[in-house]
């Protein structure tokens, strides 16, 4: 699973060098930032239900045509499938905050997910919506510390950046 750690001695084994003080550097940050992101995923795990039915019903109230005959959410296992698929994109944010590197989403939430949702025809500006949402409602320090939101901010930033 790629994380800073893991991306650094890659490319130091790839080029046949010891880590630069820069690759360190770098080691050194994610480290010191190791228990906001761990804060942030304890968090996420405690309220996670509320935090995806609440971005769920807000995709809803925001696209209502999404419920239309047709549309991605026109039956209830289809509203049930959009939730689900809230719900994933925000475990593999609770996974990347816990390596302290986007791996968990690259490799098993964004590499092809335009695609197949074109494909599907579903509507990725619905999923933009409930991330942007959940960026926008969490708050410090109701809901974890400035630190931890940081972090959390900085992984649902790069799903919406990854699906617009």
């Amino acid at each position: 699973m790629k994380s800073v750690v893991t991306t650094v001695i890659t490319a130091a084994d790839a080029a046949g060098r010891f880590p630069s003080g820069s690759d360190l550097e770098s080691v050194q940050g994610n480290i010191q930032r190791a228990a906001a992101r761990l804060e942030a995923a304890e968090k996420l795990s405690a309220g996670h239900d509320a935090v995806v039915k609440e971005a769920g019903d807000v995709v809803f109230k925001k696209y209502p045509y999404l419920k239309q005959a047709g549309e991605a959410g026109d039956s209830a296992e289809k509203v049930a499938k959009c939730y689900r698929d809230i719900d994933h994109y925000l475990r593999l944010i609770n996974y990347s905050l816990v390596v302290g590197g986007t791996g968990p989403l690259d490799e098993w939430g964004i590499s092809g997910a335009r695609e197949v949702y074109r494909a599907l025809n579903l509507p990725t500006q619905a999923y933009v919506a409930a991330f942007q949402y959940t960026r926008d409602r969490a708050c410090a320090p109701r809901d974890m510390s400035p630190q931890a939101l940081t972090e959390f901010r900085a992984y649902l930033d790069y799903v919406i950046n990854a699906l617009s």
